[in-house]
C-alpha cells in the first residue's frame, strides 16, 4: 500500500513564482503598465500568454528563459525532502499539480535531476512555436466555481486517484503539500486519513486557519511546514505506522 504525495510547484517546491520570475528577462526587468493591467482575476494563463508573446516580440529567446528558470532557488529543505523520497520510492507515489507550465517545470526539475521522481505532472501545457515564442494553454475546462477557469486541482486529483484505483493502486492516504489559494479546493475535500500540509505564512495556511476559527468542517489532519526537513520528519512517522 502506497502513500500519494501531491505537490504544488510555485512557492512550494521552488521558493518563488516561476511566472513572475521570468519577468527578469524583460527589458528593464519589468512589464509595460498596460500589459500588467491587462490581467483579469481567474484568467492568469491568458495573461501569461500575453507576457510570453511580449517577451518573444522583445527578442527574448529560449536559452535566456531557461537560464532564468534554472537560477530559481528551491524552497528550504526541499532538496533534502526529495532525496528522502527517492530513497523511499517504494512507499511513495509523487505527482505535481501546478498552475505554472510544463516547460518551466521540466527545465527546473531536469536541471536539479529530480524529473524522474515524479510519476505525473499536471500543469498548463506550454511549447515554443515556430517563431521561438513560448505559448501556453489552459490545462483543462471544468465547472468548479472555486477555482481559476484553467485548472481545478481537486478535479485533477480525484481523476488521478480514480484512474490509479482502476489499475489496482489504492493509496492508504494522500499528503497534499502546497501554499496557495488554488490549493484550498483540493485540500478542503481531503478525507479523514489524509494530511494537508500548508506552508507556514502563505495563503493556504491562512485560509485553513480562518476556516478552523469559523468552525468550518475539514476531515483531514493539518500539519504546517516551513522547511522540507519538517515534512521528512512527518513522513518518517507515517512510514512507521
Amino acid at each position: 500500500m502506497k502513500i500519494l504525495l501531491v505537490f504544488d510547484f510555485d512557492n512550494t517546491i521552488i521558493d518563488d513564482n516561476s511566472d513572475t520570475w521570468i519577468v527578469q528577462c524583460a527589458p528593464d526587468k519589468k512589464l509595460p503598465i498596460e500589459l500588467q493591467e491587462s490581467y483579469q482575476k481567474g484568467f492568469w494563463t491568458e495573461f501569461m500568454g500575453r507576457v510570453f508573446k511580449y517577451l518573444g516580440d522583445e527578442g527574448v529567446r529560449e536559452d535566456e528563459m531557461r537560464r532564468a528558470m534554472m537560477s530559481m532557488p528551491f524552497s528550504p529543505g526541499i532538496v533534502e525532502l526529495f532525496n528522502f523520497i527517492r530513497k523511499n520510492k517504494e512507499t511513495f507515489d509523487c505527482i505535481i499539480i501546478s498552475d505554472s507550465n510544463s516547460v518551466f517545470i521540466k527545465w527546473i526539475l531536469e536541471a536539479a535531476n529530480f524529473h524522474d521522481m515524479f510519476d505525473k505532472v499536471f500543469t498548463n501545457p506550454a511549447a515554443f512555436d515556430s517563431r521561438g515564442h513560448l505559448t501556453v494553454e489552459n490545462y483543462h475546462a471544468h465547472s468548479c466555481k472555486r477555482c481559476p477557469k484553467n485548472l481545478c486541482k481537486n478535479v485533477v486529483l480525484v481523476e488521478f486517484v480514480d484512474k490509479q484505483l482502476q489499475q489496482g493502486v489504492n493509496y492508504t492516504r494522500i499528503v497534499y503539500i502546497g501554499d496557495g489559494g488554488n490549493d484550498v479546493c483540493p485540500v478542503t475535500l481531503l478525507k479523514k486519513n489524509d494530511v494537508a500540509m500548508p506552508r507556514k505564512g502563505y495563503t493556504l495556511q491562512k485560509t485553513l486557519s480562518r476556516m478552523s476559527q469559523n468552525l468550518e468542517p475539514m476531515e483531514s489532519s493539518i500539519v504546517v511546514w516551513s522547511s522540507g526537513v519538517e515534512i521528512i520528519s512527518y513522513l518518517q512517522l507515517l512510514i512507521k505506522e
